[in-house]
């Protein structure tokens, strides 16, 4: 009897492992061509500071390495302000005007350095889980193992293209970006 029980929980193991192993194939395979194509992309971000709500929209390209430039296309504003974010280092280039945001996450988190955060993610950061939701792909990845680790959330299409990311640290949702365009070049 124990035999069989052990059996029969093995199948149940096996079969829950091929189906994961298929949406993680999906996940590896994105993280491999972004390895080696760099993209571009369109962002609308939403920053939550508990008592303001801040949206913004960039368009974005990235290299191999995750870096990203980016320009400012809404509000008008603060249209045309350009930046760049590579690890430990950022630059913005503006001509009268200024973007200035709060930290978040303990000053870990800017808004306009979310898509520098969501290539991070994509490129090495930690896949915590993926699964289905409907007919999209949802990957749930750690931006490193620290206790702090910024969380984030992110669809892909039925193209395996991403669509939306959340960025949470401490269980709580701090940045939304809706992702449109996203092209590899």
């Amino acid at each position: 009897m124990k035999r069989i029980l052990a059996i029969v929980l093995m199948l149940f193991t096996i079969s829950g492992c091929a189906g994961q192993g298929s949406e993680l194939d999906r996940a590896m395979a994105l993280r491999s061509k972004l390895l080696a194509q760099p993209v571009i992309f369109d962002a609308h971000i939403t920053a939550d500071y508990g008592d303001a709500v801040h949206s913004f929209s960039l368009s974005c390209q990235t290299d191999t390495q995750g870096n990203v430039i980016f320009t400012v296309t809404e509000p008008q504003s603060i249209r045309d302000v350009t930046g760049t974010i590579r690890a430990g280092s950022g630059k913005l280039t503006f001509d009268g005007q200024a973007v200035a945001f709060d930290l978040l996450a303990d000053g870990q988190l800017s808004p306009v350095s979310a898509p520098w955060i969501f290539m991070k993610a994509l490129h090495s950061g930690y896949l915590t889980s993926c699964g289905k939701e409907g007919d999209l792909l949802r990957l749930a990845v750690d931006d490193s193992y620290a206790d702090d680790a910024l969380h984030l959330d992110i669809w892909l299409g039925s193209d395996d293209l991403p669509i939306r990311a959340e960025i949470l640290w401490q269980g709580r949702r701090l940045l939304s970006m809706d992702v449109t365009n996203f092209t590899f070049v």
